[in-house]
C-alpha cells in the first residue's frame, strides 16, 4: 500500500521510476518469490535503483506464443552451466547487465517440464548481441546469440526444471506492467491526456469525434479499475493470475485506439514525422513526437509480452472454463509412427 501511495505522488510531481522496467516489473518480483538470499541480497537494490538494466531472454526465431516449445539448451558441466541458443525481440539486451534466460535442460521430459530459470550476466563470453530496428527508427529490439556461455551454478532460479512455473510468474508480472496507466505498455500518454490535450484547445465541434474521445476515456477508466482489482489481489496476497490477461487483452486495443485517434485529431499533419495532435503549444509534458512515434509502436502491442490471441485463450480456459487448445505433440506421440506407405499405391 505504501509503495501505491509513492507511485501517486512521484506521478503527480511528474518524477518517473528509473529506466529499467523489465528489471522492475519482470526479473525483480520473480527473484522475491523463488530466488535465494543470495540472489536477492545480490540483484535486487541495484535493480531497484536502476543501476543494473535487465532484458528478459525468453522469446526465440522458433518459440514466441509457445514459449514452452524453446529449443536454448542448458547442459550441467561440473560447478557450471554451458548455454547454447539464440533469442530474439529481447528489448535492451544492447544495454543490459543482465538478462532472466530459459533453457532447456532436460530435453527428454515433456516441453514444459524440462526448461529451467538462470540469471544470465550479459558480458559473459559468448552472448553476442545483434539489433532490430523496428518501424519507428528506434533500436531497443535485439537478437541474442549464446555460442558456450557458461554461468556459474549459482544463478540458477528455483529448481532444476522447474523453470516453467516461474516463467508464468514473470509472465503474469509482465502482463501486469505492460497494462499500467500508459497507453503504450504502461508507458506514454494516457486517454486523460489526450482529453486534456483537446480542452487546452478548446474542445472539438465534431460529434463523431467527441463520441469517440468519450468512448477512449471511458475505455481508460475501465482499465484504472480492472487495475485496482489486481492491485487489491497483490496486497491480499494472490498473484498476478488471468485477469493481469484480461486487462493486458483489453488495454493493447485500447492504447491501438488512443493512438489512432490522436493521428485522427492532428489532420493531414500527422503524414509529418514527429506531428501530434492539435497546436504545438497546448501539448505540455508529452512532447509532439510523442504521439507520432506512439502511433507507430503500438501495432506492436497487441503482439509483445504475449500476443492478444493468447491472452484470450488464457482467459477461455481459466476463467470461461472452455476445453483446452489440442496439445498436437500430445496427440502426435499418443498416436505413433505414421503408417508408411505402401509401394505402387499413392499417398
Amino acid at each position: 500500500m505504501s509503495q501505491l501511495v509513492i507511485d501517486d505522488e512521484l506521478r503527480r510531481a511528474g518524477v518517473r521510476r528509473p529506466f529499467n522496467q523489465i528489471g522492475i516489473g519482470w526479473a525483480g518480483p520473480t527473484i522475491i518469490q523463488a530466488g535465494t538470499e543470495q540472489q536477492k541480497q545480490r540483484y535486487l537494490l541495484p535493480l531497484l535503483a536502476g543501476e543494473e538494466i535487465w532484458c528478459q531472454l525468453f522469446s526465440e526465431p522458433g518459440a514466441g506464443s509457445d514459449l514452452a516449445g524453446l529449443s536454448t539448451r542448458a547442459e550441467r558441466d561440473g560447478d557450471e552451466w554451458v548455454v547454447t541458443g539464440q533469442k530474439v525481440w529481447t528489448s535492451f539486451a544492447h544495454v543490459a547487465s543482465f538478462g532472466i534466460l530459459l533453457a532447456r535442460t532436460a530435453p527428454d521430459l515433456p516441453k514444459h517440464e524440462g526448461i529451467s530459470y538462470f540469471i544470465c550476466p550479459m558480458d559473459t563470453p559468448g552472448v553476442v548481441v545483434q539489433p532490430i530496428v523496428d518501424m519507428t527508427g528506434d533500436h531497443s529490439f535485439n537478437e541474442v546469440f549464446l555460442d558456450d556461455v557458461r554461468l556459474p551454478a549459482e544463478n540458477l532460479v528455483g529448481a532444476v526444471n522447474g523453470g516453467w512455473a516461474l516463467a508464468k510468474v514473470t509472465l503474469g508480472n509482465e502482463r501486469v506492467s505492460l497494462s499500467g496507466e500508459g497507453s503504450l505498455w504502461g508507458q506514454g500518454p494516457t486517454a486523460t491526456d489526450l482529453l486534456e490535450l483537446v480542452r487546452r484547445a478548446g474542445g472539438i465541434e465534431d460529434p463523431q469525434l467527441r463520441q469517440e474521445l468519450a468512448r477512449v476515456w471511458g475505455e481508460g477508466e475501465v482499465l484504472r479499475l480492472i487495475r485496482l482489482r489486481t492491485v487489491g489481489a497483490a496486497l491480499s496476497g494472490r498473484a498476478a493470475g488471468a485477469e493481469a490477461s484480461v486487462r493486458k487483452a483489453l488495454a493493447d486495443e485500447h492504447g491501438q485506439r488512443v493512438m489512432e485517434l490522436a493521428m485522427r485529431l492532428t489532420g493531414a499533419r500527422a503524414m509529418l514525422a514527429g506531428a501530434g495532435p492539435l497546436p504545438a503549444a497546448v501539448h505540455g509534458s508529452w512532447p509532439e513526437s510523442t504521439w507520432s512515434k506512439g502511433y507507430l509502436f503500438s501495432r506492436a502491442l497487441t503482439i509483445g509480452g504475449g500476443t492478444a490471441e493468447v491472452q484470450r485463450n488464457i482467459v477461455a480456459e481459466r476463467v470461461l472454463g472452455l476445453p483446452h487448445d489440442v496439445d498436437v505433440e500430445a496427440v502426435r506421440r499418443s498416436s505413433g509412427p505414421s503408417p508408411q506407405p505402401v509401394a505402387g499405391v499413392p499417398d
